[in-house]
């Protein structure tokens, strides 16, 4: 009984769930080249689906929580520790670290809701929804390029840019991070096949160079 009642609260979850590419963990980091290419996943962030007119009262105000809207396509705006991507004109993904979920003594979700009130909009807690891929290095871009349609050359893929796009035949919304990292963001559904299709798309840098 005791250790059937130290699984039901939330520390006692945190302990036994898995992230949609943990079994993919290993597999992750033998792929990696240190120096060419690395992929990690970065699970459990706290994520909502924000919409509503950025222009509006209620925009102003989820503005004042996130550090900020994007007012265009591809532009990321936010905080140190929140970012919000731009998915439509109305549309955004707002994106913070683990700890900011209610769950876990953060406070992001419940106070979008209260920023949105009455205002038309919608505000839907997508933690569960996603996974995160980490992809950096000087050949994170030429990865990416084998199976993304985006120019993803830095004059016009800049840091602080996000787009959804197609990745191995796999939507993801698409954030480049820095000069040499990005991040994307696949539904949980599809991480297996996508990490699988990156790790694939990496091999060719763990190969030893022919003469």
């Amino acid at each position: 009984m005791a250790k059937t009642a130290a699984l039901t609260g939330v520390n006692g979850l945190r302990d036994i769930r898995r992230s949609p590419a943990s079994h993919l963990a290993e597999a992750l980091d033998a792929g990696s080249v240190r120096g060419q290419v690395v992929l990690n996943e970065g699970p459990f962030q706290t994520m909502a689906g924000v919409r509503v007119d950025p222009r509006s009262e209620g925009g102003s105000r989820i503005a004042a929580v996130t550090g900020g809207l994007p007012v265009r396509c591809g532009e990321v705006t936010g905080t140190d520790s929140i970012s919000v991507l731009w998915l439509g004109p109305s549309e955004f993904l707002v994106v913070a670290p683990e700890a900011a979920h209610d769950s876990l003594g953060g406070t992001l979700i419940g106070s979008l809701v209260e920023a949105l009130g009455d205002a038309p909009g919608q505000v839907v807690d997508l933690s569960a929804n996603r996974t995160t891929f980490e992809l950096s290095g000087p050949q994170a871009r030429a990865v990416l390029e084998k199976g993304c349609a985006l120019d993803l050359h830095p004059r016009s893929f800049t840091p602080g840019t996000a787009l959804n796009t197609e990745v191995g035949n796999i939507p993801v919304v698409l954030e480049k991070t820095g000069e040499e990292s990005f991040r994307l963001f696949p539904r949980a559904s599809f991480a297996d096949f996508l990490g699988r299709w990156l790790l694939d798309a990496m091999r060719e840098y763990g190969s030893p160079e022919v003469p």
